[in-house]
This record gives C-alpha cells, sequence and structure tokens, in this order.
C-alpha cells in the first residue's frame, strides 16, 4: 500500500475514495445497533474480538487467492503493529465496552468527535491546509452531531460516564491512527495488510474475551448467529478494506470527516430497530450533519 503524504494546497479528491468512503459509512453505521443488541447474547470483547480474528482471516485467505503475499516487508512490522493498535484493538475494545453504559445512537455520536481530532492532528502533522470550506463543513457536521446529542438527551451522569469516556478516548485514539496511516503508510498490498491488521488488531481483544468473559456459543440464537456473520463479513472484511482504500486516495481530514455519515446511519437504523429516540431534533440534526459531510467532500 503507498501513500504519498498530501502538502498541496488544494489536494485532488479522488471519486474512488469518496466511494470506498460511501461503502465504510454504511457499513460501520449498521454496525452500531448490531454491535448494541449483540451484547444481549454474546459478552462484547468476545463478539468484537473474535469477530475480526475470523475477519482477518478471511481477508488473509482472499488475499492468498488474489496473489497477494502475507509477507511483511523489511522494516514494516513497527507501522502495521502501531496501526492495528490505534486503528483496530484500542477502538474494539473500548466501543464494545462502552455500549455496556450507553444506547448504540450515543455511543455512535460520541465516537465521531473522532474526525474533529482527524482533522485539526492532520493540520500540523500531514501539512493539510485547513481551508475556509473545510473549517465550515467540520463546524456543520460537528453541529449536526452536537445536536443529534442534545436530542437524544446525553446526560453525562455517573451511570454513563465510563461508557461516555471509554468513547471518547476511543475516539482520539483513532483519529491518531488515521493519521498514521497516512503518515506512515504500510507498503503492502491493500488486502493483505489490511487481513494483518484486523487479525493482529483483534487478537488481543479476543484472547482478553476467552479469558475474562468465558463466552459460550450455545447462546446465540440464529439472529445472534447472524448478527455475528454481519460484523465479521461487513464490519472486518468490506468496511475496514474500504477504509484503509479510501485513506490511500483522500486527504486525511477529508475521510475523516466523511465518516461523519455513520452517527447518521447509526442513530436513524438504532430508532427503527432498537426504538431509541428519533423526533425532529434528532432530525434536523441529521440534515446538519449531511450537508457538513457533502461540503467537505466538496472542498
Amino acid at each position: 500500500m503507498t501513500v504519498q503524504t498530501e502538502r498541496s494546497a488544494t489536494p485532488r479528491i479522488a471519486p474512488a475514495g469518496l466511494v470506498f468512503l460511501a461503502i465504510t459509512s454504511v457499513g460501520w453505521g449498521l454496525n452500531w445497533p448490531i454491535a448494541k443488541q449483540i451484547l444481549t447474547e454474546w459478552p462484547p470483547l468476545s463478539a468484537r474480538g473474535l469477530t475480526g480474528v475470523a475477519g482477518g482471516l478471511l481477508l488473509a485467505a482472499l488475499a492468498v487467492t488474489r496473489g497477494q503475499s502475507l509477507r511483511v516487508p523489511e522494516g514494516q512490522w513497527p507501522r502495521l503493529l502501531l496501526s492495528a493498535a490505534l486503528n483496530v484493538s484500542t477502538w474494539m475494545t473500548l466501543m464494545g465496552l462502552a455500549l455496556l453504559w450507553l444506547p448504540a445512537s450515543e455511543a455512535a455520536l460520541l465516537a465521531y468527535t473522532m474526525p474533529v481530532w482527524a482533522s485539526l492532528l492532520a493540520w500540523p502533522v500531514l501539512g493539510e491546509r485547513m481551508s475556509l470550506a473545510r473549517i465550515l463543513a467540520l463546524l456543520m457536521a460537528f453541529a449536526g452531531i452536537a445536536a443529534l446529542m442534545g436530542g437524544n438527551g446525553i446526560d453525562a451522569s455517573m451511570e454513563k460516564l465510563p461508557g461516555i469516556l471509554m468513547v471518547l478516548v476511543g475516539a482520539f485514539v483513532f483519529a491518531i491512527g488515521t493519521i498514521t496511516a497516512k503518515r506512515l503508510p504500510v507498503t503492502m498490498p491493500l488486502i493483505a495488510s489490511t487481513a494483518l491488521q484486523v487479525g493482529i488488531g483483534c487478537l488481543p481483544v479476543a484472547l482478553a474475551g476467552l479469558v475474562i468473559e468465558h463466552p459460550h456459543f450455545a447462546a446465540l440464537s440464529a439472529q445472534g448467529w447472524a448478527m455475528m456473520a454481519y460484523m465479521t463479513l461487513i464490519q472486518f472484511c468490506i468496511a475496514y478494506v474500504c477504509w484503509f482504500a479510501a485513506l490511500e486516495r483522500l486527504p486525511a481530514s477529508i475521510a475523516a470527516i466523511g465518516t461523519m455519515a455513520v452517527p447518521v446511519i447509526g442513530v436513524l437504523v438504532s430508532a427503527a430497530a432498537l426504538h431509541e429516540p428519533l423526533g425532529l431534533g434528532q432530525i434536523g440534526g441529521l440534515v446538519f450533519t449531511l450537508a457538513g459531510v457533502t461540503l467537505a467532500a466538496r472542498s
């Protein structure tokens, strides 16, 4: 995977990058209510970790069938392990645990403060200029998320505080991972690189789940198995490949802002499937967020 540091005043927006970003947003957005619902049958670390390891193995098999080598080039292991830790291990652990305290819609909204941190970090680290249009897009999208948070009545009570802190820490770490992936790209074929990052990143999460949570496969219903299959195939195999593909083709700040469509999808699907709140305030926030994402794509 070859990525050039983007330091031009107006980086070119690749249409294919926007397509990959859209697929990522849909896959991850739908995953929030699924990840919440699976907790009724399976514990969080086991659900996230084991599906991630399975997804990594499937991606590795796909890479091999496409003639991609899984051999990590000399000097690339530190980059790969760092990316796996920031973009996979920390995110999966903290977001999975946070859902024990928060509804899926609230967790998704808080998680996507991530683009704010990524856009700010991309300026000094990658030299990506913060144009007026991009700043406006960022403010619009973040204002939409703030409206959604207010509409859902997020209450930073002692009961919810652990979940809120986990989500915010996870969002900041993922932002660092986004910048790192641009600054220190792993020079491997896309599918092979994603397979290793997902598999390695989820392995310690899965092991922790097996030791601490002692999951039982017999506890999964047919619906539970279907949700686990979605998390394996869509969240890890398709969405993560598309995310790293989008990062190859887009400025880090644009890719990060574009993921603000994820909480929009998460809120809508959580309202429909899990009966979480969706009123006029939330709808207004959704519209504002989408407007910010659209402006970001054009900036």
